[in-house]
């Protein structure tokens, strides 16, 4: 063999009948000849102690002996093209027969002998059960100190924060999840960020999570991982891409509520200053922290757009973004924006007309000016979130599908 197929193949071992079962394992490989069959084997017996029914899937990409190999040791194989990790899962999803399904890697660094606690949390109505490295153990040698002390604890505390969740070990390719679930989830990643990108969207739509221990062994005697095959670059661009994910897939997470913060505090600065400097509590406001509300109207106003957007985009826990979706219709987000922008003009407007009768010169600030400038921004920024908006229902909202003319 000397290349990866250009179409997917699905390959089943004699005697094996697609019919539905319990468990799918479901496996990427690429180029594991040296532990694929040991790989299986170890499937095997971890699927007899859990006494489940199961189907074990390698989704292959390889250009050496690994597909034969492994349906030579039972298990079926997905042939497909060489398109990233992610996309492999992705492939394989029509396939899934289980109603549970387990993923990780033919390297043997991962223990599926020990497929028992995972099953044990899906009976007990889990739908997403991560492995955790490091609440298990991790044989010496097996994971590099950047990743080990830095990278993965990093960006597991990073999404934690973003995201309100408890994970350990975000990174662990040994995981579980219902075939519901991984469908509710919807994965775009097509490497790495599969990883991120599935965790992540468990915790915003509420899957039930569970944590188990697993054991995480040293590759095998001759035998490269893909990040050390790749250069040393690449764990560095795979956690950029976990990083890019975790920003783009759920940016209302960190956006929505200090949106709201901004805009609240912005609206308090700005509206009041809007008739000139006060005086509170022996605190003097003036010109400059009208600027500052100004702007935090409107970065906090773009925030909350765009964690509205974000939630329409990814389908992801709607609720608020729903309800926005709903009530500002077209004409509503119309006649809003135009009436920010024409009381903003009104504004505008008497400061001009001043400065023309001053002889082109102005000898004192204007704070109802500024505040006009602000409406106008604000006026703006509705109008163009509403035509977003407008453009996430493919601009059929509120419109009849009869021809005009009937």
């Amino acid at each position: 063999m000397t290349e990866a197929p250009a179409t997917i193949e699905h390959w089943l071992p004699p005697g094996v009948q697609p019919e539905p079962v319990q468990l799918s394992i479901v496996v990427p490989a690429l180029n594991e000849k040296i532990t694929i069959g040991e790989f299986v084997d170890w499937c095997k017996e971890g699927i007899r102690y859990a006494g489940v029914t199961a189907q074990i899937l390698i989704v292959d990409s390889s250009t050496d002996e690994t597909p034969h190999l492994a349906l030579a040791h039972g298990a079926e194989v997905l042939r497909v093209p060489k398109r990233g990790l992610g996309r492999a899962y992705i492939d394989a999803i029509p396939y899934i027969r289980g109603d549970w399904v387990i993923m990780g890697d033919a390297d043997l660094t991962y223990d599926f002998r020990e497929l028992a606690p995972f099953m044990e949390k899906f009976r007990a109505g889990y739908e997403l059960v991560m492995g955790s490295r490091f609440k298990g153990e991790i044989e010496n040698g097996a994971m590099p100190s950047l990743h080990r002390y830095f990278g993965t604890p990093l960006t597991t505390w990073f999404l934690n924060r973003l995201y309100g969740s408890h994970f350990s070990d975000i990174h662990c390719g040994m995981r579980g999840l219902t075939r519901a679930a991984l469908l509710r989830i919807r994965l775009h990643s097509q490497s790495w960020e599969y990883a991120s990108e599935m965790v992540l969207k468990a915790a915003r739509i509420g899957l039930r999570i569970a944590e188990v221990p697993v054991r995480f062994y040293r590759d095998r005697e001759g035998r490269l991982s893909h990040h050390r095959r790749a250069g040393w670059m690449s764990p560095w661009i795979a956690g950029w891409q976990n990083l890019r994910v975790m920003l783009v897939y759920s940016p209302d997470s960190f956006l929505l509520k200090p949106g709201v913060a901004m805009l609240t505090f912005g609206l308090l600065l700005s509206i009041p200053l809007g008739f000139g400097p006060i005086t509170i509590g022996g605190i003097g406001f003036n010109l400059y922290w009208m600027l500052l509300g100004m702007t935090l109207v409107s970065l906090g106003y773009s925030c909350i757009q765009i964690g509205i957007l974000a939630r329409i985009m990814h389908d992801l826990r709607l609720g608020v973004a729903a309800a926005v979706q709903r009530g500002l219709t077209y004409n509503r987000g119309m006649i809003a924006a135009g009436v920010c922008v024409a009381v903003g003009l009104m504004l505008e407007s008497a400061l001009i007309w001043r400065y023309i009768e001053g002889g082109l010169k102005l000898a004192q600030i204007s704070y109802p000016a500024i505040l006009g400038l602000m409406l106008i921004i604000v006026g703006f920024q509705t109008f163009g979130f509403t035509l977003l908006l407008e453009m996430t229902q493919g601009g059929t909202r509120g419109t009849t599908h009869e021809h005009p003319l009937k």
